[in-house]
């Protein structure tokens, strides 16, 4: 896969692909309307964020490429590329349980805070792609 040149699109799937890692600086895409929500993402080699509606949706440090992301009420699925490891917080259901698939392997069953975060620890190194799936108990 590669970076997604236009930092914010949506896919024949219905899922979006977001997130440019080989930026060195800042750019980002407001407004974006896709499926009758609204998305925000800021992206770059350090970081990238991504917002539905105004509310928080997905970060990651480093900055990553994300493709094929798809949120659902069953939970989330995506592949992330990047230059280096990346921790990876995303915004769910608060006080809930997933269970976390990294690359088909069962990383264990993980719960939310109040505030509905919840954080994987990626490998990217050499720009590696992995798929990340988040199933809700």
């Amino acid at each position: 896969m590669a970076v997604v040149e236009e930092l914010l699109r949506s896919e024949s799937d219905g899922s979006i692909s977001f997130g440019n890692h080989s930026l060195a600086s800042k750019a980002k895409l407001e407004n974006y309307e896709h499926a009758g929500d609204i998305y925000k993402v800021k992206t770059f080699r350090e970081m990238t964020k991504l917002e539905k509606n105004g509310l928080f949706l997905y970060e990651s440090v480093p900055g990553t490429s994300v493709h094929d992301f798809c949120e659902n009420e069953q939970g989330i699925s995506f592949a992330a590329e990047g230059n280096q490891d990346a921790q990876i917080t995303l915004g769910v259901s608060d006080d809930a349980e997933y269970e976390v698939i990294v690359d088909g392997q069962s990383a264990g069953v993980m719960k939310t805070n109040l505030s509905g975060k919840l954080s994987v620890s990626v490998e990217l190194e050499g720009g590696k792609e992995v798929s990340v799936k988040l199933i809700k108990k």
